[in-house]
């Protein structure tokens, strides 16, 4: 693994070779044996999003216990590249099609810290994310681009990710999808102790110590 760009200053660093490629094929191919092992298609996951101009197959975190534990073990890895202490809140996974792009906007509280991680391209063509150059306050609007912003676009491979502050820079994929379907994984922190700490695990744990377990 190796990390680019000073995220400090930046507010954005690329890490390549967060997993190996062969990691993201076998989760690629584990999620969509659960997928059919539970009676359902891909396109059965459709949803829609004001960021897309289409539906596209997405399922979050919670429903799918290898990606939650994904999030959660590469927990100490994320906080030692922010330079802070940082809890998990919720992760997502989305197959964007060709074509496909995603509007420029800035992030809910639960993603304080976010992960770009890129599972694959079926055509092999990297499909870069946009940051913006600038910090900026958290806003709900969304932008069909940065409006004369300065941003980076950032090209990753397999196993490639591309960790930035989600709620303070602006970021999407501004240029269509070259490939006929990419995959992605979407995984997101908050800092222990700041202002977003209540939603760490996105509300669906309690943080607070189990006060026994009912052994029998």
């Amino acid at each position: 693994m190796q990390r680019s760009s000073d995220y400090e200053e930046n507010g954005y660093a690329v890490v390549r070779g967060l997993l190996a490629p062969e990691v993201c094929n076998a989760f690629l191919n584990q999620f969509h044996a659960f997928v059919q092992q539970n009676g359902a298609q891909l396109s059965q996951l459709t949803r829609t999003n004001s960021l897309l101009r289409r539906e596209a197959v997405e399922m979050y975190g919670y429903h799918y216990p290898p990606m939650l534990t994904l999030l959660w073990g590469l927990t100490p890895v994320v906080a030692r590249l922010a330079g802070r202490e940082l809890l998990p809140s919720y992760s997502y996974f989305r197959i964007y099609r060709e074509g496909d792009i995603c509007r420029v906007h800035s992030d809910r509280p639960s993603c304080e810290h976010s992960m770009s991680l890129t599972l694959d391209y079926s055509d092999g063509v990297p499909w870069p994310l946009e940051v913006e150059q600038q910090a900026s306050e958290p806003s709900a609007t969304v932008h069909e681009d940065f409006a004369g912003a300065r941003f980076a676009a950032i090209e990753t491979q397999p196993g490639d990710a591309v960790l930035y502050r989600g709620v303070h820079r602006r970021h999407g994929r501004t240029t269509p999808n070259p490939n006929a379907w990419s995959a992605h994984l979407f995984l997101h922190w908050v800092e222990r102790g700041g202002p977003f700490a209540d939603k760490a695990f996105d509300g669906n744990l309690a943080t607070t110590r189990p006060a026994n377990f009912p052994l029998r």
